[in-house]
């Protein structure tokens, strides 16, 4: 009785080949792990960098490369302008983008990081070449131990008598709603510092940011919205600790997380600082009238980075309606600090009130400005909110 059978001849060779490619295959996976975990964190691939990666795949280029396999899609539009794709490729290849020179120069140039940032909303004249920007102040002038003498402050008591009657029924109560800080608190105006006329000097233990939060407090209490105003000297904590000027938002930071858990009903936390460009960059002229610019910045480095960007375009979008050229736009910024603290809340944001040269004239009409704005936001977002609920407690 015969049977058949199959028979599999394997080569010798062929194992060889298989446990070569495989030995191979795992050798290079373990050199490319190795390689990424060595990398110092700046050249590491995070978070940002692939949301950076992500905002040049915009929808005009989706739409040309939709349009490459199907080409009716592009004669709709003949005449649009869309993203060169080379431009695109060469900038994820080698992180230089050929729009914002910056891109090449900023690994060169020590301390160049200071002007690195992100135009996400671009306000009237605002380029690459006037981005807000932080200066530290010496180390005499940041201990206090030489402050420049005041004058022109007669100009603080001069306020526009502006009538604002809270609408009924819009009305936060008791609750306070909105917090205001100053990490920087100590920056101020040359227009108040007798003999000074460096920018990099221009601060102040007594006239500074803090003044503005008075007058926010007043602005958005008159329409109805419960403010906080937290004056804490982070600078002269600073000083104690021993600790050094970058080091601010670590020390805000302790101030805000104490202030969240004391009150429940804070739910918009806003950082005032002043910006470090000049009257030109920093001032507008509406109605007739200077005002003080506004920039928002938002930490490009932060959980909470998509909401306080929309909080920020929500803002300046009310801006450029009502008061048009007053804000500066919406700036990101991934490298320096990165966070500004605004991984604490969803609805955290820091805005830029104008710059050294500005005045406290100026600098009200612009926190009247915002006040007004804000109030129409905060206002809008909670009759939305009572609407969704209504309908749900009919559901």
């Amino acid at each position: 009785m015969k049977t058949k059978g199959t028979f599999v001849i394997v080569q010798g060779t062929s194992l060889l080949k298989a446990a070569a490619a495989l030995l191979l295959f795992m050798l290079l996976i373990f050199s490319i792990s190795g390689l990424l975990t060595s990398l110092k964190p700046q050249y590491r691939l995070t978070s940002t960098s692939v949301n950076q990666a992500a905002t040049n795949v915009n929808g005009k280029l989706l739409y040309q490369l939709m349009g490459w396999e199907n080409h009716h899609f592009l004669a709709v539009k003949p005449d649009a302008e869309y993203p060169k794709l080379t431009n695109i490729v060469f900038k994820l290849a080698s992180n230089i983008n050929l729009d914002d020179p910056r891109s090449l120069l900023g690994r060169e140039l020590p301390g160049f990081y200071q002007f690195d940032g992100q135009i996400l909303v671009a306000g009237e004249g605002t380029n690459y070449t006037n981005m807000p920007m932080e200066s530290a102040p010496p180390v005499e002038i940041m201990k206090a131990e030489r402050e420049a003498a005041l004058q022109n402050l007669e100009d603080l008591d001069k306020k526009e008598e502006k009538k604002t009657s809270p609408v009924p029924g819009q009305t936060t109560g008791k609750r306070k709603i909105v917090y205001f800080y100053f990490t920087h608190n100590r920056e101020s105006y040359l227009p108040y510092l007798k003999g000074v006329n460096d920018p990099d000097l221009a601060y102040h233990s007594q006239i500074n940011v803090t003044k503005i939060g008075d007058y926010l407090k007043t602005s958005l209490e008159n329409r109805g919205i419960g403010t906080f105003v937290d004056k804490t000297d982070i600078q002269a904590n600073l000083n104690k600790k021993g600790w050094k000027y970058p080091q601010s938002y670590q020390e805000s930071r302790t101030v805000v997380q104490a202030a969240m858990a004391s009150n429940r009903d804070l739910q918009y936390f806003i950082d005032i600082h002043r910006d470090a460009s000049r009257k030109k960059a920093s001032t507008a002229t509406i109605n007739g009238k200077p005002y003080a610019k506004l920039a928002f910045i938002i930490g490009g480095r932060n959980p909470n980075y998509e909401k306080n960007v929309k909080l920020a375009k929500d803002l300046h979008t009310l801006l450029q309606k009502k008061y048009k050229g007053l804000s500066r736009g919406v700036i990101v910024k991934h490298e320096g600090n990165g966070v500004y603290n605004q991984n604490l809340s969803g609805k955290s944001i820091l805005i830029e009130f104008g710059g050294v040269d500005n005045t406290f004239e100026e600098l009200n009409r612009s926190a009247d400005a915002l006040a007004d704005v804000f109030s129409d936001f905060y206002w809008q977002a909670e009759k939305v909110n009572k609407d969704r609920d209504q309908l749900t407690n009919k559901q």
